[in-house]
């Protein structure tokens, strides 16, 4: 069931969004060559607490995790795609890091995720992550009222086959607001003028994922959760809860 927003609802995610945002910097700006993954969910829980926000990641186990998630931050590094669990992990010279994360405040719900490198960049990174950042804008600039998911999936899918990059095909965005996920279903591939009509005050979490191997396979690590590229290529992920309002997509996930 799809519930669409009052715009006073609106107003309580960009909230819950900003709250997203900090703890997004916080991570970033804890991220250094020698940091331990750890360190980062620390610095992002941190963040929470000071604003009185729970994590709808802690703990959280959809049908496909055999155990709870532990953090309160996904932190994927290199041909780990997403679900990256923080751990003793220290970055290295050149890692390309992607942080997702989320933030509960008053019964409201926002969800991003970031890409970056740490130490001297690789020029391929860089190139995917500016790829993966292109595709997350040409799906935000594709919901508008009148269109339809498809044409969020379409414009999302254009870029990636353009760079040359695979994306899971079972993962993608989805609906979110009072819980994390809720409906639709926001696919990363798909054909324009299909799927559910976009109205003022649907809010969406839009997020490509990008393979640069070109390939669309990935398997699950043995922690039940980090999605890992089949060819062991570099992947990034960036995402941000956005509204779809009558003056055009409202991005609710920034400072």
């Amino acid at each position: 069931m799809v519930e669409i927003k009052t715009d006073t609802a609106l107003e309580s995610m960009r909230e819950a969004g900003r709250v997203v945002a900090h703890a997004l910097e916080s991570a970033r700006a804890a991220a250094a060559v020698g940091t331990r993954l750890r360190e980062l969910d620390e610095a992002a829980r941190a963040v929470l607490t000071k604003a009185g926000a729970r994590s709808p990641f802690l703990g959280y186990q959809p049908s496909f995790a055999p155990v709870p998630f532990p953090a309160v931050l996904c932190a994927s590094v290199n041909d780990a795609v997403s679900h990256g669990i923080p751990d003793d992990y220290r970055l290295r010279d050149g890692d390309l890091v992607s942080l997702d994360c989320g933030a509960e405040l008053d019964g409201w719900t926002g969800d991003a995720a970031i890409s970056f490198t740490v130490g001297t960049p690789h020029p391929a990174d860089l190139e995917l992550i500016a790829a993966t950042q292109q595709a997350l804008d040409a799906g935000i600039a594709a919901a508008t009222v009148g269109h339809r998911i498809g044409d969020i999936s379409h414009a999302i899918s254009t870029v990636a086959r353009k760079a040359d990059c695979g994306m899971p095909s079972d993962f993608g965005g989805h609906g979110i607001g009072r819980q994390m996920h809720e409906d639709p279903h926001v696919p990363n591939h798909g054909r324009p003028r299909r799927g559910f009509p976009l109205r003022h005050g649907l809010t969406l979490a839009i997020e490509p994922m990008l393979m640069a191997g070109g390939r669309n396979e990935y398997y699950t690590d043995r922690d039940g959760w980090t999605l890992r590229t089949i060819d062991g290529s570099r992947a990034a992920h960036c995402e941000h809860t956005i509204a779809i309002t009558e003056d055009g997509p409202r991005i609710l996930t920034l400072p």
